[in-house]
């Protein structure tokens, strides 16, 4: 008989400790399920008052990042269509300077920051990783240099192709004006600051591109994205410029895309923020991996 009880009491337990298990279970669920609707409440509250706002937002700055403020901002604009977004590429100097002046909300450099500007109030605020690519012209036979050659060249050292494997032909150093982002990385990423010897300095990406096509001996550096079959485009270290090697760390040459602001993204004007919140957001990362660029890390 008191085998019995014992039996129905261990049962009684065992029913209890089921029934208080699947309690608690269903308190998390409801709890996580509480938590996300919440969630998705505030994100949807957050953008309807967004959509409501209206007014413009200014960019300026890097010829580099053209293209990808200008897919971002169409994207931007099907979802905001009451903010407008206006570009102007003038450079990554000119639109650090027009940051710094209160003449843009957006400061857009294809660079790193110097400490003078993030002294002024400059906060960079980086969007993409973008690759420097260097290019000849496309019937040129050399397909790698190193990057002690390539150094040579800018510098005036080598100044002939057959001195690399390459045809008996003057070789014709392009690259972009003073106050360019590419320009300034490349440089500072081998470490030939105000030593180059260029025949002709452009200004803006496209202008190297088109220059290096036009011109056989050339040599060039533009944004990784813009490459295309008009140009070759060279290994540095027996190593491509592709995006993989880039993440990887085995492509030396890559600067990020900056969009400073004066102060932080928080102390900025809810018009500012809400572009920078659909540059975070999954619509607006998807522009950028379209453009060819690679997701800061």
């Amino acid at each position: 008989m008191k085998k019995l009880i014992a039996i129905a009491l261990a049962g009684v337990l065992t029913l209890a400790m089921t029934a208080c298990g699947a309690q608690n279970s269903a308190a998390d669920t409801t709890a996580a399920t509480t938590a996300a609707a919440t969630a998705a409440t505030e994100t949807t509250a957050e953008t309807t008052e967004a959509a409501k706002l209206s007014g413009t937002v200014t960019l300026a700055g890097s010829t580099s990042m053209q293209k990808l403020c200008e897919a971002m901002i169409e994207s931007f604009e099907q979802v905001y269509p009451d903010i407008t977004v206006t570009a102007e590429y003038t450079g990554s100097g000119a639109g650090l300077e027009a940051l710094a002046g209160g003449k843009t909300d957006i400061g857009n450099a294809s660079r790193s920051l110097k400490d003078g500007e993030k002294q002024s109030g400059a906060v960079e605020n980086i969007v993409a990783i973008d690759g420097i690519a260097v290019i000849t012209h496309k019937d040129s036979v050399v397909s790698d240099l190193t990057a002690q050659q390539l150094t040579d060249i800018y510098t005036g050292k080598i100044t002939n192709w057959k001195d690399l494997g390459g045809a008996d032909e003057a070789i014709v150093v392009l690259g972009r004006e003073a106050g360019s982002g590419t320009r300034g990385a490349f440089e500072e990423l081998l470490k030939i600051e105000d030593q180059c010897a260029y025949a002709q300095e452009l200004d803006s990406t496209g202008g190297v591109l088109a220059k290096v096509a036009a011109t056989p001996g050339s040599i060039g550096y533009v944004s990784l994205d813009v490459v295309d079959d008009t140009v070759k485009a060279l290994s540095l270290d027996g190593v491509a410029p592709t995006e993989e090697n880039i993440v990887a760390g085995s492509y030396k040459l890559s600067r990020p895309f900056v969009m400073a602001t004066l102060g932080t993204i928080e102390e900025q004007n809810d018009l500012v923020k809400t572009w920078f919140h659909y540059v975070q957001s999954d619509e607006g990362q998807a522009v950028i991996k379209a453009m060819g660029l690679i997701l800061p890390q």
